[in-house]
């Protein structure tokens, strides 16, 4: 139990760290970021088998690929957090010639970062294509993946979820952030997706549901639940239900804060009901 509140307090300290850098350049996705905050803690701290350092080969260790760029504050901070790069680097946030751009890139040579991402429906793929690398080496490792259910709008990723089935991809866990808005508004009226684990199923997948998205311990199992339904055959994907805004509640139940940044008023509030846990950088 120890462990699960150290686990929390990263959460809590990870809210913080979204909330201030967003707030410092007034520009980012601090929306998405809150409600993925449990499932990148829980991926990198609990349950990914990670090597020490970092290289962009990636062999004998997990990988994660994050295809909903946007929420990049969350990365950040998690990898940050995690020691892949200074915590004190969180401060140059989308600025000019930062390592930490508004969506993650590769060229300037982050620690974490294996891929650019942001143009969204195209993380599916490139999380295929290292799974099936991984399994043309002998690796034995998995490979992760995030999407937000509104960038399965994109039809890029139908195909790629169509190729991992067909070609028995059964070492990666794609997780689907089912918060139900995306930045024009509910994605049930943007553009439905209908029941996505019968879709995902219907196309070979493996698929369970993480209905407390935002519950820790939740998200933990679901994450470790899917870990021993891989190398049967199928790719596994988890439908993880969350809050956008999650920790922050005039920021839940509203696409309001996709891509806003919080006033000073507002950043004060937010950050009141997330007390500094593990120190701001």
């Amino acid at each position: 139990m120890a462990k699960l509140d150290e686990l929390q307090d990263i959460v809590v300290q990870t809210r913080r760290d979204i909330l201030r850098m967003v707030h410092k350049v007034n520009s980012g996705h601090p929306g998405g970021s809150l409600g993925c905050t449990e499932f990148l803690v829980a991926l990198y701290n609990e349950v990914m088998d990670l090597k020490e350092g970092f290289d962009m080969d990636g062999k004998d260790e997990d990988l994660f690929f994050l295809s909903n760029g946007h929420i990049s504050p969350v990365f950040y901070s998690v990898l940050a957090r995690k020691g892949y790069f200074p915590v004190e680097e969180l401060n140059t946030f989308r600025l000019l010639d930062s390592r930490l751009q508004g969506h993650p890139t590769t060229h300037e040579g982050l620690p974490g970062v294996r891929v650019a991402s942001g143009s969204l429906g195209q993380g599916m793929s490139v999380a295929i294509g290292a799974a099936a690398a991984k399994k043309l080496n002998g690796d034995d490792k998995l490979v992760y993946s995030l999407h937000g259910d509104g960038e399965l709008q994109e039809g890029q990723n139908w195909e790629a979820i169509m190729y991992a089935a067909g070609n028995k991809v059964d070492n990666l866990i794609s997780t689907i952030d089912r918060n139900g808005q995306q930045i024009d508004g509910p994605t049930e009226e943007v553009l439905p997706l209908g029941n996505l684990k019968e879709k995902f199923e219907v196309f070979g997948w493996d698929v369970l549901e993480v209905a407390e998205g935002n519950n820790l311990e939740a998200v933990i199992n679901g994450l470790k639940e899917a870990k021993s339904r891989t190398g049967k055959g199928k790719p596994v994907c988890i439908i993880l239900d969350t809050m956008m805004g999650n920790g922050v509640d005039f920021m839940m139940h509203t696409h309001a804060w996709h891509g806003k940044a919080p006033s000073d008023e507002q950043l004060e509030n937010a950050l009141g009901q997330n007390p500094e846990t593990l120190g701001d950088y």
